[in-house]
């Protein structure tokens, strides 16, 4: 049975290829080409990947990533599709669908969101699956969002990260759109905000909302 983390690894090689090396993606400075080396550095290369959160190893993380990137594009998705080497820690039991589900999720619609899309309903085993993820991934939001947070399902479910002494923004939107919010990604997901209009703006100004 194929899980959902390599239902999503398809989705993204083939939104890849799709796009081309040169397409555009939502992630700042990157072509497809750029994202593809990403992938495969965070995987392939944990001496270089560590500069994906550490600031300090940042330089590091960029010089392999830009070697890795003028690797021909068709290898780089070949090595990406075929999963992590077997010495990655990406292998270990239960790293992968941790990991990488959100992470394969978001860069998908980085590509499929950087040109014109349409809305496209999410499975419903993915969309229960990106709900559970929303807690932890709204705490990594909440590290840079200078408001409380409560985040609504299209269900009525919520889940609500407070900052002392801040005011309370909604956030409303399908699970996949949340994630996509959390990760700066708002302003091209239907998510809709609610609340004190100095908060929505404060909001806006560190995680992007959608035009009005």
């Amino acid at each position: 049975m194929v899980s959902l983390v390599e239902r999503e690894r398809a989705r993204l090689s083939g939104l890849m290829v799709g796009a081309g090396p040169e397409g555009a993606t939502l992630c700042a400075g990157w072509a497809v080409r750029d994202l593809a080396a990403h992938l495969v550095v965070r995987e392939g290369r944990p001496d270089a990947a560590a500069g994906i959160r550490v600031r300090g190893l940042a330089g590091w993380t960029e010089r392999v990533q830009g070697r890795a990137a003028e690797r021909p594009f068709g290898e780089l998705v070949k090595s990406f599709r075929s999963g992590p080497p077997a010495w990655s820690p990406f292998n270990l039991p239960g790293v992968d669908g941790a990991a990488n589900l959100v992470e394969f999720f978001v860069h998908a619609e980085d590509v499929r969101r950087a040109v014109e899309f349409e809305p496209e309903p999410l499975d419903g085993e993915l969309a229960e699956a990106l709900w559970k993820r929303v807690p932890m991934v709204a705490r990594f939001g909440d590290a840079r969002s200078p408001v409380s947070l409560r985040l609504v399902h299209p269900d009525g479910r919520e889940v609500t990260v407070r900052r002392k002494g801040a005011p309370v923004v909604t956030v409303t939107g399908g699970p996949g759109e949340l994630v996509l919010f959390l990760y700066g990604r708002g302003a091209r997901a239907a998510v809709v905000a609610e609340g004190e209009p100095g908060a929505v703006e404060a909001l806006a100004h560190v995680l992007p909302l959608p035009a009005a």
